[in-house]
């Protein structure tokens, strides 16, 4: 079949723990979002947690991500569906204004192919170290492990219904992890074909995992059976797809507010906050259509800041050079800028003289996450945080022995 005629999403054969009443217990997020605490728990759980292939640990992980593999096929721990299939994925959770929502997507295989061939659209520049490590991970275990995240306009509403239809059912397997309720639904035959079918019909969005897709690409040039990708393809208008903002936390020397706050008024409006407003306040605070954040600083003082001026850029774009970047240099050559979704997490560190400043900002409208990736265009580093995250050890992709 000729490369431009192959259908963008299929159907595939993955792997799947046998136990699927104790998936709980062996799944786990994408490794770069685990933390040494997370996975020395995550380990201790389950022997066959699947944190021990995606952080292997030892002088030479990788290899022995391998043979831990090779090992769990023998005794029957993984074991391949009979036929090619797609999985629905049902994920319920409560955001940190504590409110709940349910996200409906779709794993299916995703075609392996350049971003120049335009029906995948990333929006995040990406690093040589981590695709460096995928890749190695990749080799030594002949698999792609994790799952990424794409979204699919779905003009039509054509995936949305048949997503529905099968989540009416009673799901394959459930499972917990980190307080997200989780349902899986496999699907094999016509039914998959054309859930495949209608997921692939136009473009699809990178909205997590531009790292491993761009693994997988380096992967193929390798091995030419790297065909497809395991992806969560959920539609855009669905209604539990949640972007956070992805607030700031600086670090360094301890700077001078009334320096900064001096240089901002040139350019912003400047509104001193009560602190006990506390983190959902602040942000709830945030409103207009000009560029708005609001800092915290260890002394107690809170203010928002209002650009004078309207933006045709990214909000993000704005904040985190007028903003960010004159806190990260006040800080010293040695200041570093962290990220949390959580904004209690920020004003603690804050109070805890952690960070000298934190950042709070408002999320990325997904509409313009869009917008750019068509264009060809780069977001700010973190610059969107769809939550939740996906899975890692729902399926894997096996390629040959």
């Amino acid at each position: 079949m000729a490369e431009h005629s192959v259908p963008l999403v299929a159907p595939f054969a993955g792997e799947r723990y046998a136990a699927q009443e104790r998936l709980s217990d062996l799944i786990a997020p994408p490794y770069d979002v685990i933390t040494p605490a997370e996975r020395e728990e995550l380990a201790a759980r389950d022997r066959c947690n699947i944190v021990h292939l995606i952080l292997p640990e030892g002088r030479d992980g990788y290899a022995a991500a391998g043979k831990t593999l090779s090992k769990w096929r023998a005794e029957g721990v993984l074991k391949g569906d009979p036929q090619p299939s797609v999985y629905v994925l049902q994920q319920e959770f409560v955001t940190p204004d504590g409110r709940e929502y349910t996200r409906t997507g779709v794993i299916a295989g995703v075609h392996v192919e350049p971003y120049d061939r335009g029906r995948v659209r990333p929006h995040e520049r990406t690093h040589r170290g981590p695709k460096e490590d995928r890749l190695a991970l990749a080799r030594a275990t002949g698999s792609l492990l994790e799952t990424i995240f794409l979204l699919a306009r779905d003009e039509r509403g054509h995936l949305r219904r048949r997503l529905e239809g099968v989540t009416r059912h009673q799901p394959t397997a459930m499972a917990d992890l980190q307080g997200v309720g989780i349902g899986l639904w496999r699907v094999g035959g016509i039914q998959a074909r054309e859930i495949a079918n209608v997921a692939g019909e136009g473009a699809l969005y990178v909205a997590d995992g531009h790292h491993r897709f761009e693994t997988a690409n380096a992967f193929r040039a390798e091995n030419p059976a790297v065909e497809r990708i395991p992806a969560l393809i959920v539609p855009v208008a669905d209604p539990g797809l949640v972007v956070l903002p992805t607030h700031r936390l600086i670090s360094g020397a301890p700077v001078n507010p009334d320096a900064l706050l001096a240089r901002w008024e040139a350019s912003f409006a400047v509104e001193a906050r009560e602190p006990e407003l506390g983190p959902q306040g602040v942000l709830e605070g945030l409103k207009g259509r000009h560029p708005a954040a609001a800092i915290v600083f260890p002394d107690g003082r809170l203010v928002v800041l209002t650009a004078r001026f309207p933006a045709d850029e990214l909000e993000i774009a704005v904040i985190e050079r007028e903003v960010v970047q004159p806190i990260r240099a006040a800080a010293g050559d040695g200041a570093t800028v962290g990220y949390s979704a959580n904004p209690g997490e920020v004003f603690d560190a804050v109070g805890r003289r952690t960070a000298v400043a934190g950042v709070l900002v408002r999320p990325t409208p997904l509409e313009r996450v869009l917008e750019v990736a068509d264009a060809g265009g780069i977001l700010p580093p973190k610059s969107t945080y769809f939550v939740p995250k996906v899975p890692s050890g729902l399926v894997i992709q096996p390629f040959g022995d």
